[in-house]
């Protein structure tokens, strides 16, 4: 009997203000048949420092986040926050 774990990014999306939500699947194999799956999600703000992130997020981070996508989501938040 051989159990191994194994971590995926098996989602990644794009919201329309440019943030972008990832779901990492963690898969416990047993003689390689998957007998559990846990998730872990994360969401990144446009110009987040993206350190530590995994390497296809990261490529769809940079590809999003143009200039104007991140000033329009700061321009967003700072509507938000009471001077």
């Amino acid at each position: 009997m051989a159990l191994t774990e194994t971590k995926v990014i098996d989602q990644i999306t794009v919201t329309e203000n440019g943030i972008v939500l990832y779901r990492e699947a963690t898969r416990i194999l047993k003689d390689g048949e998957q007998i559990a799956q846990t998730y872990h999600r994360t969401s990144l703000t446009p110009g987040q420092d993206l350190t530590g992130q995994p390497a296809n997020v990261v490529a769809i981070c940079n590809a999003t986040w143009t200039a104007e996508v991140i000033a329009a989501y700061q321009a967003q938040i700072a509507q938000r926050v009471p001077a």
